[in-house]
């Protein structure tokens, strides 16, 4: 083979190197998803959970948190559960284990948690959140804002310390790994957009991840059960109905497909994602 052409092989082939690697960097992030269960309430009524249902209805409630796993190593929790002792004996949950540790079902320890968005400040999404120490943490200004400024209103009024999440919480942000989110539709990170307007607390917000099957609502609980979507049916714990319902809409709208709006306390979630079992279900 004449020099020329060997010299032009080799540099058409440079060249079609790059394009391929700048190909791949232009992909957008995708994420493998998985539910954690890390404890169960049993006998919760459904009318606490889906407005207007039958009272007598019951349902053993799965208490999870969610785990967003990428190829670069970053690993993202969606919300971070509850822990405290006092906390446990509030809710006497069955089947408990420490969120931290319940990562151990999918290989991770605590330290290698990169990131937490919390959804809302409820003790039982927000309280692990010192849990992790290298995550930094995302969360709503307006959520943050308000539930510290009521908890302190009410803690100076009843001569009471703060709520220990609260407290937790004022800590982490005075230490520089709290990150307030101004707002609706925000990419917060590579892949990973939060949307507001659940109306569940001040301002809770939900969590759209580009995953290999397109993008996956995780709704915690600005959705509680399958069955507010399946009967376009408000969740009974919100400070707007209406919006509550709009946002169910558009979280159809921002999914790849209805299956892929995950619910934050639903035990069905794990018969429909069986795999791989012990309390974790692969959702993507």
């Amino acid at each position: 083979m004449p020099r020329h052409y060997a010299l032009a092989i080799v540099i058409m082939a440079g060249f079609s190197g790059l394009r391929g690697n700048h190909a791949r960097a232009d992909e957008p992030q995708v994420y493998e998803v998985y539910a954690v269960r890390y404890a169960v309430l049993r006998g919760c009524p459904v009318s606490a959970l889906v407005e207007g249902a039958d009272r007598q209805r019951k349902i053993d409630l799965a208490m999870m948190f969610w785990v967003l796993k990428a190829a670069n190593g970053r690993i993202i929790l969606v919300d971070a559960g509850f822990y405290r002792p006092k906390t446990v004996q509030f809710y006497g949950p069955a089947d408990f284990e420490q969120p931290g540790r319940a990562l151990a079902r999918l290989s991770i320890d605590p330290e290698q948690v990169t990131d937490l968005i919390i959804t809302h400040m409820h003790s039982d999404h927000a309280e692990g959140a010192d849990l992790f120490p290298k995550a930094q943490i995302w969360i709503q200004k307006t959520e943050y804002d308000q539930t510290v400024d009521a908890s302190e209103k009410m803690a100076s009024k009843d001569g009471r310390p703060l709520p220990d999440h609260v407290a937790a919480l004022k800590t982490l942000k005075g230490q520089g790994r709290v990150h307030l989110v101004d707002g609706d539709a925000k990419e917060i990170l590579p892949g990973v957009t939060v949307f507001t307007g659940g109306k569940h607390t001040f301002e809770s917000q939900y969590v759209v991840v580009n995953t290999r099957s397109g993008r996956m609502v995780v709704a915690s609980d600005n959705v509680y059960l399958y069955e507010n979507l399946d009967k376009h049916v408000p969740i009974a714990v919100t400070l707007d109905a209406k919006a509550n319902l709009a946002a169910q809409d558009r979280m159809r709208q921002l999914a790849a497909k209805p299956g892929m709006i995950i619910p934050g306390h639903d035990p069905e979630v794990f018969v429909k994602f069986p795999k791989p079992g012990n309390g974790v279900a692969r959702l993507d």
